[in-house]
């Protein structure tokens, strides 16, 4: 009975996941689902991202947590318009509750819509929101045994975000091995290595960021013509 519950309540996910995911190709939005466990610095790259790109891309950023707006709070510090979704205890975002909250934002004319959803390396890879590509940040304090602990959030990520390089030298953590480990699971993820909160090793990111965001905007203009 619990399984099959389980399945009803990812296919009634599903279906909605798939509503936003066609509205937000016809915006011509670049959709991020980024994930992580808590404190690996998600939010701390959002800043750095929407400060290295600002009069370049123009983003928008749904937070999820399970109470405060402090994330959303600290996101519209840096001129980027952001909404939160509280869970009240749930600890993944679900297509409905982005639908609701992406409704609340100015979405025309964006290019990346960023969705940070709960800190959790369990429950958010098996809800699809409607986004284009998964991305999860893991952090060099967590060590490098965190993708075989959690294989289905690196499994599913496009892209994998190796942050806090610049604590390398004072901590246990063999860069090598975690990409190793994380490509023995999904072969093709791309892997930037970073640190958000000095700028460190940006550059990768933000040009896969472009590179995303053009094709979105080129994918719709396509689609509007046919």
């Amino acid at each position: 009975m619990e399984i099959q519950l389980e399945r009803k309540v990812l296919e009634a996910n599903d279906n909605l996941a798939r509503r936003n995911r066609e509205e937000f190709r016809r915006l011509g939005l670049f959709v991020i689902n980024l994930m992580s466990s808590p404190g690996a610095g998600k939010t701390t790259l959002l800043e750095r991202t929407a400060g290295m790109l600002k009069g370049v891309l123009s983003l928008a950023v749904i937070e999820g947590d399970i109470q405060t707006t402090l994330d959303a709070d600290r996101i519209t510090r840096q001129g980027v318009e952001a909404v939160q979704i509280n869970t009240r205890g749930a600890c993944h975002l679900e297509a409905e509750s982005v639908w609701e909250a992406a409704g609340s934002l100015d979405l025309e004319g964006t290019d990346v819509l960023f969705i940070e959803n709960v800190g959790n390396l369990v429950c958010p890879a098996e809800f699809d929101l409607g986004e284009e590509a998964k991305v999860t940040v893991l952090s060099t304090p967590e060590g490098e045994d965190k993708p075989f602990k959690y294989p289905l959030m690196f499994r599913l990520s496009e892209a994998l975000i190796i942050n806090k390089i610049d604590l390398l030298a004072h901590l246990p953590f063999d860069l090598a091995k975690a990409r190793e480990e994380v490509r023995r699971i999904q072969p093709r993820i791309r892997i930037f290595e970073l640190a958000a909160l000095t700028g460190e090793g940006m550059e990768g990111w933000l040009k896969w960021l472009k590179a995303g965001a053009a094709r979105a905007k080129a994918a719709s203009a396509s689609g509007r013509k046919g």
